[in-house]
């Protein structure tokens, strides 16, 4: 194959202009990050680098990656696009044994790295930024505190690499095992093997239903579950009863401990559950109106894992012992490894840039009430730069001008359609370079638009079985209370914001993702068939239309 090769480009046009820094920039695959941030992104967030850029570039040098050197990002049209710059062929065989060297160490070690040394120093962290004493800081004071945020995040995304690296090491060497000991087994089996059995988000789940118990065995808190038709009527209700009120104390204790996230992850402007806990009484009536059992579904869920372990050391029965001892210790360490996927997104997506907002919203206020700021949520409309300029030279820098600009941009960018990817598709960016199945690639490069036959979505397929049932397309988690059991969600894409409303879907279907993204991940724990990376799901389906979503193939059906 020629890995220079070009298979389409795409530079611009009226409908979607795109502006090129060089020609360089043009030789590069830049997809559109539908996975991470669906939505068109504030200056603040992209002028810090989201999770591309540095981080990257650290996590390519650190394991001497062979197929990248960079991976630099985008704000096209309002909207993140991200490309991997190639190593040349030079250096990516150059490069290639001493990661091929290296990483065996950190699969068998870093399981005792991640308890010992950077769950603790996360922690540490964490703790520094909330007991902060922003109220009696100085605006020179809170920005040092914000460059230190700035430091914490870097850091914290440098260890989120390195955990991925681990974790997939372990994942293809088990995966490239059983391949070797069975050939060919069905990519369910596998899916239904890869799961984690205690992590945080487990956890998460477990404390909600808690909560649900408790108003099911309290005839005053259900009936105000009962009246309250959303967060803000129950929490209404609540107030009015001695055990609402310290009902609404463990709600708030719950949202402490869990509630560091918001509906879009990847963003400093969306509200926090720790900030608003109205979220979490919206998924207490979710569970309280389905008689959500978590015991139930979790068990269902190991069941499954056990089964289709078992189903493997029924084909090992014929094999040497030395090839069940491999099988077994790969199986064991894989299995170990499994909660670092939840566990991640717990202490770095969500909980790492929910610090970022807080840290971010001290200055604001303070830039408030010295009369520099209208809104603290307006600092996220100034670039990180833009901050420093303005808040030193707030007399003779434009910052107002600036944030009324980049509300205007942001609105404009919210009626356009992004296109999936501009610039050069060759060989090496869509077969060769693996980070980018991530979002569903190549599939869907190949699928062309998503669109099929009539009443048809394609997408991929991510978790296993049919289900017909009512769709139910939605935007955000404020939707979440009007979906009914039994129902498909179709969405732009999921984030550990959105798992408690998968207690009573039937099937999901989403624009985003591929194979190993968050919503396909999660329908497969849940064990309801899952379609992702559809491009167009929520364009073609409408709510109330009736729906077939066959996971094993990757087809949605309009009835």
């Amino acid at each position: 194959m020629d890995r220079n090769q070009v298979l389409a480009r795409f530079f611009g046009d009226k409908e979607f202009p795109v502006e090129w820094v060089d020609e360089e920039e043009k030789k590069l695959f830049w997809w559109f990050d539908d996975n991470h941030c669906p939505n068109p992104v504030s200056p603040m967030y992209f002028s810090l680098d989201g999770w591309w850029g540095p981080t990257c570039e650290y996590m390519y040098r650190r394991f001497d990656m062979p197929m990248g050197v960079k991976w630099p990002a985008k704000r096209i049209n309002g909207y993140v696009y991200t490309a991997i710059v190639p190593r040349s062929e030079e250096e990516e065989a150059a490069t290639g044994s001493y990661y091929s060297w290296v990483m065996p160490t950190y699969a068998k070690n870093f399981l005792s790295w991640w308890k010992d040394r950077y769950v603790p120093e996360v922690k540490n962290n964490f703790a520094y930024i909330d007991n902060f004493d922003a109220e009696h800081a100085t605006l020179p004071e809170l920005m040092v505190h914000l460059e230190e945020m700035i430091d914490i995040q870097e850091r914290h995304f440098r260890l989120h690499w390195i955990l991925n690296y681990a974790q997939f090491q372990v994942s293809t060497d088990f995966g490239a095992l059983v391949k070797e000991l069975f050939g060919d087994v069905p990519s369910d089996l596998l899916g239904k093997v890869n799961i984690s059995r205690a992590d945080r988000n487990w956890d998460g789940l477990r404390e909600l239903w808690k909560l649900k118990e408790k108003v099911k065995s309290s005839e005053e808190l259900s009936e105000a579950f009962k009246s309250g038709t959303n967060g803000a009527e129950i929490r209404v209700l609540l107030q009015k009863t001695k055990a609402g009120s310290e009902f609404l104390k463990d709600v708030q204790a719950y949202a402490n401990e869990f509630g560091y996230k918001s509906i879009y992850t990847h963003e400093y402007r969306f509200k926090l559950w720790v900030e608003d806990n109205t979220p979490v009484i919206e998924q207490i009536k979710n569970y309280f109106d389905t008689n959500y059992d978590y015991n139930k579904a979790y068990n269902s869920c190991i069941k499954e894992q056990d089964d289709a372990i078992a189903e493997l050391r029924k084909r090992l029965a014929s094999k040497s012992q030395a090839d069940k001892d491999r099988f077994e210790q790969a199986l064991d360490l894989n299995l170990r490894m499994m909660p670092l996927t939840p566990d991640h997104h717990f202490y770095f997506d969500q909980s790492t840039y929910a610090r970022m907002r807080i840290v971010l919203l001290r200055v604001a206020r303070k830039m408030v009430k010295e009369g520099i700021l209208d809104d603290p949520e307006d600092i996220m409309y100034l670039e990180y730069e833009q901050l420093r300029r303005y808040i030193a030279n707030p007399k003779t820098y434009d910052g107002r001008g600036l944030i009324k600009k980049a509300k205007a941009e942001m609105e404009k960018a919210s009626k356009i359609a992004p296109r999936p990817w501009v610039g050069t598709v060759t060989n090496w960016g869509m077969y060769m370079e693996p980070y980018h199945m991530l979002w569903g690639y190549p599939e869907r490069f190949e699928k062309g638009s998503g669109q099929g036959i009539k009443g048809e979505v394609k997408g991929l397929a991510a978790s296993p079985g049919i289900a017909e049932g009512v769709a139910h397309v939605v935007h955000s988690p404020a939707e979440f209370d009007s979906v009914k059991k039994g129902e498909i969600l179709v969405c732009v894409m999921t984030n550990p914001a959105w798992v408690v409303v998968f207690s009573k879907i039937a099937g999901i279907v989403t624009d985003a993702g591929g194979v190993l993204s968050h919503s396909a991940i999660t329908a497969r724990e849940f064990m309801i068939p899952g379609v992702v990376g559809t491009s167009n799901a929520t364009k073609e389906i409408k709510t109330g239309d009736k729906v077939r979503v066959d996971g094993s193939t990757g087809v949605v059906e309009i009835l």
